[in-house]
């Protein structure tokens, strides 16, 4: 029986969700590399901050983004009907002179 035909059972291949190995491989080394630069990321930061405080302050907004999530603007649509009238606005202006007295405007 050939590896190929329909219906062979025998080729499974990879479980599903499996990783192959070079991307397995290539995630391991980056998480590493990451690894080893978080470790020093503090004092890199110090020295580009004392070197140029605002590309620190660019950097660190940056990073701020995978730890913060961002908050997304929401459109709001209402279909409603508007039942009260406003009649009537007072408005009632109180001035307060040096003594204490107080005027009204109307």
């Amino acid at each position: 029986m050939s590896q190929f035909t329909k219906g062979n059972k025998f080729g499974k291949g990879r479980p599903p969700g499996k990783l192959n190995r070079s991307t397995e491989s290539v995630k391991l080394t980056l998480a590493r590399l990451a690894d080893k630069g978080l470790t020093h990321i503090t004092e890199d930061l110090e020295a580009i901050r004392e070197k140029n405080p605002v590309k620190a302050a660019e950097i660190y907004l940056k990073l701020l983004e995978y730890v913060v999530p961002k908050l997304k603007s929401v459109d709001m649509k209402v279909d409603a009907e508007v039942t009260a009238k406003v009649e009537q606005i007072k408005v009632e202006i109180i001035q307060k002179s040096k003594d204490g007295t107080e005027h009204k405007d109307e």
